[in-house]
């Protein structure tokens, strides 16, 4: 199986303690089947290297890294089947602290996490869920209005390798330079 990583750099090795720990599943390296995803991810990369000054204003290109994954036997892997109410609860759970603590513990025991993507195009209605804007998070209500305003069924797949162990899985193929014109 083929996956694909967005940044603003070639990523051979990926490192864990260099990934953010706020992303949908928690700290990891996270990867999708899908290039084009991989693609509008680097540009969120680049927008926040630049602002972190880690790069040039001037740079206007990035890699899509491309990796094969063999799944051991040994890993401990949990799967999101669709953008659910237990996803949006997980998802809610890393990205803001003390919201479904039982949740954030258990996803703590595995490896690897699969699901959808709350990507840049989804951000604003999940914000707007942490926020209360659609009610109290975790109500019956705001889930279900939360979980309508995503669309669940266009949304990608995400892969976050979230220990060494997982990494593991991952052969380097190549990185692709990619132009923002």
């Amino acid at each position: 199986m083929i996956l694909y990583h967005g940044s603003y750099c070639k990523v051979e090795n990926p490192l864990l303690e260099k990934c953010a720990a706020n992303k949908d599943f928690g700290r990891g390296f996270y990867l999708t089947f899908s290039k084009e995803q991989a693609v509008s991810f680097l540009r969120t990369s680049i927008y926040k290297a630049i602002a972190n000054e880690s790069i040039s204003e001037s740079q206007d290109f990035g890699f899509v890294s491309s990796f094969e994954f063999s799944l051991i036997p040994e890993l401990n892997v949990y799967s999101f089947k669709s953008a659910d109410i237990e996803w949006l609860h997980c998802v809610a759970s890393h990205r803001t602290e003390n919201a479904f603590a039982e949740i954030h513990d258990r996803m703590k025991k595995y490896d690897l996490i699969t699901g959808k993507i709350a990507n840049d195009a989804t951000n604003t209605t999940l914000t707007a869920y942490i926020s209360g804007a659609y009610g109290q998070m975790g109500t019956s209500d705001a889930d279900e209005f939360c979980i309508k305003r995503l669309l669940p069924n266009k949304l990608q797949n995400q892969f976050c390798f979230r220990t060494e162990k997982a990494l593991k899985c991952l052969a380097f193929i190549k990185a692709e330079k990619i132009w923002l014109r």
